[in-house]
């Protein structure tokens, strides 16, 4: 059997196509359209025009290769910057009515707890009590768990872009005043998560996110061609020489280092605080960098209970207002 997921992030939206059977989603075709939407929010946070209708070619796009590569009706879900927004609904109902394609929005503890589903099958049972940390575009997912599902999950709105746009535009390379009171902010937003974690003790800790990604690529792992087996690590001392590497440097200088991609460079700064901060409070010395996370968390419930493991309430994503919905806990099995 064959099926797909559309992901409607805050920077791009992603296409993944793969085949089910077997027990592993095995992907066959992937595609992304960067749009850059958390950029286009204006300051109440909404989505402009202009964004919604680049959203709704991007979702038509996509969609129309998933139908190419025999998976005619993907799952299409949004997350922070579609989840936040407070005119969500709008955004929804323009998606829908264009593309015909209905956007289901995860909560943000939904999406801690997918995302911890797809590590913990990625990382297996020997892995024993397992942390996940997931800085996405729009904001930073926590969970901790012993069994297939998080014990603890929680979602954050420490996003890098944002972060970035709040305390270090302007400066560029940013000062040490405003990169102390970034991490202040930073600390103050994990207070107690990080006791949460440290209480739940975690033996393997996972990273899943490009920001994780990239910034063990900075600190000597292995490159993406290198295939998705290849062993890396993130140390949370490595980390920490990073952040001043990366600090000393304007955007440009940033762009140049391994692993750092010009589109990213800018936020660069702010996603290696939030991730050494929450190493540090949290006392993970380091993290494994997981390939697996949310749309193969997914793709493993659509696997083993089809498209019915979606509550079919049309008001979790068209009228209740945009807010986090713990109670869900939809990665639940029926």
């Amino acid at each position: 059997m064959r099926t797909g997921v559309i992901d409607v992030g805050s920077n791009t939206v992603r296409l993944m196509v793969a085949d089910v059977e077997g027990g592993a989603p095995l992907p066959v075709h992937t595609a992304k359209v960067r749009l850059r939407l958390a950029e286009q929010l204006g300051k109440d946070r909404e989505l402009p025009r202009t964004a919604v209708a680049a959203l709704t070619e991007a979702v038509t796009s996509v969609r129309e290769q998933s139908v190419r590569w025999g998976a005619p009706e993907p799952f299409a879900f949004a997350t922070a910057v579609v989840r936040d927004a407070p005119n969500r609904s709008e955004v929804l109902q323009s998606v829908l009515h264009d593309t015909g394609v209905r956007l289901h929005v995860l909560p943000g503890e939904v999406e801690a707890e997918l995302t911890f589903l797809g590590a913990r099958r990625w990382m297996g049972w020997r892995a024993g009590p397992l942390g996940m940390l997931d800085i996405g575009g729009g904001s930073l997912e926590v969970a901790v768990g012993r069994g297939r599902l998080p014990d603890f999950a929680v979602s954050l709105p420490l996003e890098a872009g944002r972060l970035t746009r709040e305390y270090l535009d302007g400066e560029d390379p940013p000062s040490k005043k405003a990169l102390r009171a970034l991490r202040r902010a930073i600390r103050h937003q994990l207070r107690d998560v990080a006791a949460r974690v440290r209480w739940e003790g975690p033996r393997t800790t996972i990273a899943a996110s490009r920001t994780f990604q990239q910034l063990a690529r900075l600190c000597g792992a292995p490159p993406g061609r290198r295939g998705p087996f290849a062993p890396r690590e993130l140390r949370r001392d490595d980390l920490g020489e990073a952040v001043q590497r990366l600090a000393a440097l304007p955007s440009s200088g940033r762009a140049k280092l391994r692993g750092i991609s010009a589109a990213r460079a800018p936020q660069s700064l702010a996603g290696a605080l939030v991730a050494h901060t929450v190493m540090e409070l949290t006392g993970i010395a380091k993290v494994t960098i997981c390939p697996w996370a949310v749309r193969e968390g997914i793709l493993l419930r659509l696997m083993e209970d089809g498209a019915s493991w979606w509550p079919s309430a049309p008001d979790l994503e068209l009228d209740e207002p945009a807010r986090r919905r713990s109670e869900l806990r939809l990665a639940l099995p029926k």
